[in-house]
């Protein structure tokens, strides 16, 4: 698991600590409150390493008193979606987090970046070229030989006619680029005369067919920063290289305001992609059945799934924020959810793989009513009445018609168990079908043992066993869900991250038997805890009165071992 970058005395990591610099006395943003801002690019949902960067961008705004703004990078109009856009709202706004008034989009920005572009021509430090993407590639150079071009050296005026005709449509995709004039010979290779603008004669979703011409992401971000008076641009540790080009716009553009960019690393799970390319392969491929498929890493998957916010940012600050890339496991994100369902879910009963009991001692037709807890951990959670009759439903794996060594479950003649909250129970026979299958298993039960406790005191050596009665059960569906992939890095070296699919990363149970209760449950936020089998939750998009469907968020068992 990833470690986070602390001080012993202060417990802060360094973004805070270069903050904290920039604000005291003296600093270069004295006096000044702190801005963030989070920038998605609207051409895919949100996932889990996204995450990361919102709880520092809007974290940190909050930690400061400050402001974090929301900004779509739609720069590129091939990718962006609408619906996207929408998406990554819904999902910020879930997770707690809220821009206030302070939504833009980077497409609001393209006259005054156009501008930028040409007064830099203007000064002397952007070009018209005319090389293809192979040519500018052979004529980069390399560690000893600086990069050259032929059009470098453009006259001002030539180059400022040929911006605005590339603008005005003249020209085709690819045949022109804009490039800003820096440092053919600069060991950092993104200084070495970067592309800033290319020709792209592609509909824009907000924008329309107004422009054809499209800034690229590292001469567009700093203008967008500074025009929203960002403070701190918090962005991944793949930009640390870009820094300096980052900073020679600000430095050369007439702009309003000096953001400073730090990066830090970003986040990395196994046993899952979080390439947004990948994600819609997955999506478009029919591997899974949409963005908010369950076994996605997205957001939308995760809230389906059962995952809540709070253990989704409970996560994002305990791996905490460092400058060196690692990957955690996905098993401390189940870790950080099965902390919190613990303390909010209710506890029900459900039988997965039923199996009838028929109690052949208790009077036929009776049926009581059993007050149970809601949740032991929370008294205010109150309680609530479960029927228990004659006949019950309890799991099939609850059962054996002849015991392996150390098995304390039901088996004739075996020991005493307890039904939940109920009586105690001893197996007396069992019934099969012609296939030899399992029907029905006999048991009697104690009647003054109510409450599951014998009334003499009497040690029972058999385990607790859940179960449904029979009389008011309701049908269900539970999908169990696995790691989406085989591999705990599916996207590494030169493998096919399809290659590395795991066909059982979903299970579907039908025939299952839930409380009655749970029927109101159909469609509902809520999670639950089916006693001994995991963390459900009723599937939001599928569950209906008359049709429950619960995912399984996860199991019961925890793997995971703080401090590994």
């Amino acid at each position: 698991m990833a470690e986070e970058t602390r001080t012993p005395e202060e417990g802060k990591h360094f973004i805070h600590q270069f903050i904290d610099e920039d604000i005291a006395e003296g600093g270069r943003f004295q006096g000044m409150t702190v801005h963030t801002r989070f920038p998605p690019e609207p051409n895919g949902y949100l996932h889990i390493g996204h995450c990361k960067a919102l709880c520092i961008d809007f974290g940190t705004a909050e930690k400061y008193g400050g402001l974090c703004n929301l900004r779509m990078d739609d720069t590129n109009p091939t990718k962006e979606d609408v619906e996207y856009v929408e998406a990554i709202q819904e999902d910020i706004h879930w997770l707690g987090f809220d821009w206030g008034d302070r939504f833009f989009y980077a497409s609001d920005y393209f006259e005054k970046m156009y501008e930028c572009a040409e007064a830099l021509i203007q000064k002397g430090l952007a070009y018209v070229c005319q090389l293809t993407p192979e040519q500018m590639r052979e004529m980069r150079g390399d560690v000893n030989a600086p990069a050259q071009c032929p059009y470098r050296d453009r006259p001002i005026e030539e180059n400022l006619d040929l911006f605005r005709r590339m603008r005005a449509g003249e020209f085709p995709d690819g045949s022109m680029t804009l490039r800003a004039k820096i440092d053919p010979s600069s060991g950092n290779f993104n200084m070495r005369d970067p592309v800033i603008y290319r020709i792209n004669h592609m509909h824009h979703h907000r924008q329309g067919d107004k422009w054809c011409i499209y800034p690229m992401y590292d001469f567009a971000h700093p203008i967008e920063d500074a025009l929203e008076g960002i403070t701190h641009s918090l962005c991944s540790l793949e930009f640390e290289d870009h820094r300096p080009l980052y900073d020679w716009v600000i430095a050369n553009c007439d702009l309003p305001a000096k953001p400073r960019q730090i990066e830090f690393a970003r986040l990395g799970i196994n046993y899952t992609v979080m390439s947004k390319r990948k994600l819609r392969a997955l999506v478009e491929g029919g591997q899974v059945s949409g963005w908010d498929d369950p076994r996605m890493p997205t957001l939308c998957g995760l809230r389906r799934r059962g995952y809540t916010p709070a253990a989704i940012r409970n996560f994002c600050e305990r791996i905490g924020v460092a400058k060196v890339s690692s990957t955690v496991e996905y098993s401390f994100l189940e870790h950080c959810l099965r902390e919190d369902l613990n303390e909010r879910a209710q506890r029900v009963m459900a039988v997965l793989r039923p199996v009838k009991l028929v109690i052949t001692n208790y009077p036929a037709g009776q049926v009581e009513t059993l007050t149970v807890e809601n949740n032991p951990l929370d008294p205010s959670a109150g309680t609530r009445e479960v029927t228990f009759s004659r006949e019950l439903w309890v799991e099939a794996e609850d059962f054996l018609p002849e015991p392996v060594p150390k098995y304390k479950r039901l088996y004739p003649g075996g020991p005493e168990c307890r039904l939940k909250g109920a009586y105690l129970i001893k197996c007396v026979g069992y019934e099969t079908d012609e296939a030899g299958n399992i029907v029905q298993i006999d048991a009697e039960y104690d009647p003054e043992s109510r409450g599951g406790n014998p009334a003499d005191g009497r040690k029972v050596k058999g385990a607790t066993i859940h179960w449904v009665d029979a009389a008011t059960a309701v049908d269900a569906e539970c999908r169990l869900y696995d790691s989406l992939f085989t591999d705990p890095a599916p996207d590494s070296g030169d493998k096919d991250f399809m290659d590395c699919l795991n066909a059982a990363s979903l299970e579907v149970v039908t025939g299952c038997k839930v409380e009655a209760g749970l029927a109101e449950a159909a469609s509902g936020p809520a999670s639950f805890q089916f006693m001994r089998v995991g963390y459900f939750c009723p599937d939001s998009k599928d569950s209906r009165p008359g049709h429950l469907v619960f995912n399984r968020s996860v199991s019961l068992k925890d793997s995971f071992k703080p401090g590994t």
